[in-house]
């Protein structure tokens, strides 16, 4: 892998950002997130304002223009070429039982606000305990389960306002 990116500005446009590419910028670093940045004899100041490194999201300021940044690497970009979604989980409105089992525990009601990651209920199966978390950030519709409930593989569990 060559290490290119394709870098999605604002949601609107697509840039290539390979190695030859940065090659041709002088950068030096004012502070921890502050950078002068020399290129085709022309000098501005980029600042990132907040990033996620790991789902490779920057908000960054050029100037004293803002940008929303989304890195796609070689991987994303072949992910997107046979046509699924990165970050398709945040589509999900309804949650199905992984495996059937027993609900040891529901930790969330209808109308409660949940951030992804959080705990939604503890499913006892094959004598372990599964914490099944959120999938994305969201508000919880309806709570179809109950502690001490049976459940089969496939089951509705909890529906998500959209």
């Amino acid at each position: 892998m060559s290490n290119s990116y394709v870098a999605s500005v604002n949601d609107s446009s697509e840039y290539e950002v390979s190695p030859k590419a940065i090659s041709q910028l002088d950068v030096i670093s004012v502070n921890e997130n502050t950078y002068h940045v020399i290129r085709d004899k022309r000098s501005t100041t980029v600042t990132i304002t907040s990033a996620d490194l790991t789902h490779k999201i920057y908000d960054i300021r050029v100037g004293n223009n803002s940008y929303h940044v989304v890195l796609l690497d070689e991987v994303d970009q072949l992910i997107r070429k046979m046509g699924f979604s990165i970050g398709q989980s945040k589509l999900v409105n309804s949650l199905e039982a992984p495996m059937p089992g027993l609900i040891l525990d529901v930790q969330v009601a209808a109308g409660e606000v949940v951030k992804e990651g959080d705990t939604l209920l503890v499913l006892g199966a094959m004598k372990m305990e599964n914490s099944i978390l959120s999938p994305r950030d969201g508000v919880i519709r309806t709570v179809h389960i109950a502690k001490n409930d049976a459940i089969d593989k496939g089951q509705l569990l909890i529906e998500f306002e959209a």
